[in-house]
């Protein structure tokens, strides 16, 4: 018995036959101009136009902030309002500003609206100026005083002495006179030392809410990082440390000149 190769070899395989494509034409959907069934992205529309309580508000508020004169184009610009709409309402707010009742003026100057004081109260604003407090001016060693209380109050002479390295009564006894610190008491130890610690004058005069708000290590490291990428990197990079946080043989003050020896604080 024979057999032909041709019948069984090599066995059938289930190959499917070649698929022909017919090229088929796509409709766009008239609606989105888009093919059917594909998702569409609207684009941003217009920002929508204020209401004119609040426009007003804000044109005057930019216009009080700025230094430099804006013309209409820019707010306009810059609140994504039309310019015509912005031109009548710094017309509404010069009119408004040119009554008696306001000591303020809205007023054109080099093609753009400036805010300022009336000229016919000059002479009284240059009074109370001249009667106003000096602002507050503390040394070096006082500001480093000051800190170094504010951060370990409450802490004694000899402490602040400790690390500052210098001897510090004087700064103190200014401090005092400021009305920046006040006595905390006594500490109990050898001798007794008075205690030392900020006052609420203190929390005006920096504008702070508490003692809370004052800046952290962290928030110094920051600040000092800030400062140095401005500049050229020094030859030698040094750990940013707050006073309060080095040893006393560590610290250095650059002082101007020795401290005038001052009637010294009672310990």
């Amino acid at each position: 018995m024979s057999y032909s190769a041709n019948r069984w070899w090599p066995p059938k395989r289930n190959t499917p036959s070649r698929i022909r494509m017919e090229p088929t034409e796509l409709q766009l959907d008239p609606e989105t101009e888009s093919l059917p069934g594909a998702e569409t992205t609207e684009a941003p529309g217009p920002t929508p136009e204020l209401p004119d309580a609040q426009l007003r508000a804000v044109v005057e508020a930019v216009i009080y902030i700025t230094d430099e004169p804006l013309s209409a184009d820019q707010i306009a610009t810059a609140l994504e309002q039309p310019a015509a709409r912005i031109g009548q309402v710094l017309e509404d707010l010069t009119a408004e500003y040119n009554k008696a009742e306001h000591g303020l003026t809205i007023r054109e100057v080099a093609g753009g609206y400036k805010m300022s004081t009336k000229p016919e109260h000059h002479e009284a604003i240059r009074a109370f100026v001249k009667n106003l407090k000096p602002p507050l001016k503390l040394s070096l060693p006082a500001l480093e005083t000051l800190a170094l209380i504010a951060y370990k109050q409450p802490i004694t002479a000899p402490e602040i002495m400790e690390v500052r390295g210098v001897q510090g009564a004087g700064v103190i006894k200014t401090l005092i006179d400021r009305k920046l610190i006040a006595t905390a008491g006594r500490k109990t130890v050898l001798g007794k030392p008075i205690l030392y610690k900020t006052t609420k004058e203190f929390l005006v005069q920096f504008g702070l809410k508490d003692l809370s708000e004052l800046p952290t290590l962290k928030e110094f490291e920051d600040l000092g990082r800030l400062s140095l990428s401005d500049e050229e990197p020094p030859a030698a990079e040094m750990p940013i440390e707050t006073v309060a946080e080095r040893p006393a043989e560590q610290v250095v003050v650059d002082e101007p000149a020795a401290e005038p020896e001052e009637p010294s604080v009672t310990e």
